[in-house]
C-alpha cells in the first residue's frame, strides 16, 4: 500500500471509482459520471489551493482517494476543511480508508486546519464508524436535502476539531 499526492494522470483511475458511487449508491449525490476531464478539472481545482489530495494505491493500482476542499468560501472560514474520501468498492473493509483518511487529516493539521467537516449521506453506518473511529462527533443533519434514485437523502455532518497541542 503506497499513499502519495495525486497527479492529473490519476483523473481516469479515480473517475472510475467515482462512477461506481455515482451509479449505484446514495454516498454521492451527483447522477452523472464524470469524464476522465471532468474529474481531472476537479483535481486542478483542489491542486490550486493549498489543500491536499491523496490517492491510494495497491499493486500499482489506485484502489482510492482522498481529499479536501474549503468548508466555505468566505475568509473567516479559513482554517476549517471538507473532507471527501472514497475507496473502489473491491476494496472496501480492508483498513484502506483508514490509513488514507489518517493521512489526509495529518497534511491538513499540519497546514494550519482547525476543523474538518465530513458530510455523509445517510444511512451510511461504514463512513459513520470511519469518521467516528477518527475522532469526528455528529453534529447535526440535514434532512431530506438530497433527491436521488427517486427518494429524498438525508445528510449527517461530522466535525473534528484539532485539539490545541499547548
Amino acid at each position: 500500500m503506497d499513499i502519495r499526492t495525486v497527479n492529473k494522470d490519476d483523473a481516469g483511475a479515480i473517475a472510475k471509482i467515482y462512477n461506481y458511487y455515482v451509479n449505484e449508491t446514495i454516498i454521492t449525490f451527483e447522477e452523472t459520471e464524470l469524464t476522465e476531464d471532468q474529474m481531472r478539472e476537479r483535481i486542478s481545482k483542489i491542486q490550486d489551493t493549498s489543500y491536499p489530495w491523496l490517492v491510494l494505491e495497491k499493486d500499482g493500482d489506485i484502489i482510492g482517494f482522498a481529499y479536501a476542499s474549503p468548508w466555505h468560501t468566505k475568509s473567516a472560514y479559513r482554517y476549517t476543511a471538507e473532507s471527501t474520501i472514497y475507496i473502489s468498492n473491491q476494496n472496501i473493509g480492508g483498513g484502506y480508508g483508514r490509513a488514507l483518511y489518517q493521512a489526509l487529516l495529518t497534511q491538513l493539521k499540519t497546514i494550519g486546519i482547525k476543523n474538518v467537516m465530513a458530510l455523509i449521506a445517510l444511512p451510511n453506518a461504514a463512513s459513520v464508524r470511519l469518521n467516528e473511529a477518527l475522532g469526528f462527533n455528529l453534529v447535526g443533519e440535514y434532512n431530506n436535502v438530497g433527491f436521488k434514485f427517486d427518494r429524498f437523502i438525508s445528510v449527517g455532518c461530522w466535525q473534528l476539531e484539532f485539539k490545541s497541542d499547548t
